[in-house]
């Protein structure tokens, strides 16, 4: 099986790194390449590491829809759902980086993203998948929300505790740190070279619009609604997120049960690692792969756990986790891909 790719939004970074991967999966062909900003420059102009590796002139749009099976989106939010219906009109699979299928509830999408969903009939379509907890429902499924980079690291950290009700759901404080790559390839103020660099500060205190997304899969897991608090930071580093969490324990319970529980959920998970006792998680070695590490620590003073998950936000944050979906949608090994390893230093 071939898989005829379109990426919408290619010279973005998350476009420009799914560019990357797929031209390294064995099953998926670039079809065609879409840029609103670059369109009809080669994506080799824009990115001249690409030179003689892709070479695709960007198009429009529909261009790029007709031309392949599956169309990814790596849009601003608010952008994908007229492109999604066209999609789903001509036969092709959708799967959408940004955030406009991401929220179960329509009122939380307009509470955090300003407006109303513009074709709400698609949305019985769609699917939220982070693989490792959800892929059951992507069965029968055209559209599918690639999760949020702090939501992933977020959900697959604090997912087996909470399922396993080993922990409190009040209070949830989750502390996150993420490079520079997250905001995107738009420059603002904050992300040029000499307020980044040698800096360290949080941004969107308790505001962020990943905390829906959160508190929907924690919700999920704990079989209850959850509220967190989350708080985001921007690391001087191109890539990478750890996310540090803090939960209170509900019952007395050492650490190797605890990392009993962890190991048994992820067993089959060839893309979690769940580091031994003692370890902690560290950004540089999920760098430029699919991985999420995670360690567990307690702190028997104040019953708490802390939970230490590390992920690449533009691999398995972004598109690595988004080729993952598209391998469980045309029923390929999740792993076909994106079978990589870190960088050792």
């Amino acid at each position: 099986m071939t898989v005829k790719v379109g990426i919408v939004g290619a010279t973005g970074y998350a476009g420009a790194e799914l560019v990357r991967l797929l031209l390294q999966h064995p099953q998926a062909q670039i079809a065609a390449l879409s840029s609103k900003s670059f369109e009809n420059m080669p994506l080799s102009e824009v990115y001249p590491a690409y030179t003689g590796f892709c070479d695709i002139v960007c198009e429009n749009q529909s261009a790029c829809v007709d031309k392949s099976d599956v169309i990814f989106a790596a849009l601003p939010h608010g952008l994908s759902e007229p492109l999604a219906e066209e999609c789903l009109e001509k036969g092709k699979k959708f799967i959408d980086l940004g955030a406009d299928f991401r929220l179960e509830s329509e009122a939380d999408y307009k509470e955090w993203y300003g407006k109303n969903y513009d074709c709400p009939g698609i949305h019985q379509d769609a699917v939220y998948c982070i693989p490792e907890l959800f892929r059951g429902k992507v069965e029968g499924k055209s559209i599918i929300a690639n999760p949020g980079c702090y939501p992933t690291s977020a959900a697959l950290g604090l997912f087996p505790a909470l399922e396993s009700g080993i922990v409190e759901v009040d209070p949830i404080v989750i502390d996150s740190k993420s490079g520079a790559t997250g905001a995107g390839r738009g420059l603002s103020q904050t992300t040029h070279f000499c307020d980044l660099n040698e800096g360290f500060s949080p941004y969107k205190v308790a505001c962020h619009r990943h905390t829906p997304e959160i508190e929907q899969s924690l919700s999920c897991a704990a079989g209850k609604p959850v509220k967190i608090t989350f708080v985001p930071h921007l690391l001087p580093v191109n890539r990478g997120i750890i996310s540090t969490m803090y939960t209170r324990l509900a019952k007395k319970v050492l650490l190797q049960e605890i990392h009993e529980i962890y190991c048994e959920k992820y067993q089959n998970e060839p893309f979690v690692r769940v580091l031994k006792m003692g370890d902690t998680a560290n950004l540089k070695n999920v760098r430029m792969t699919n991985l999420c590490d995670i360690s567990l620590h307690l702190d028997a003073r104040t019953n708490t756990l802390i939970v230490v998950s590390a992920i690449d936000n533009m691999v398995k944050g972004a598109a690595g986790q988004a080729i993952q979906n598209m391998n469980l949608l045309f029923g390929l090994p999740e792993t076909t891909g994106l079978q990589l390893v870190p960088p050792a230093f």
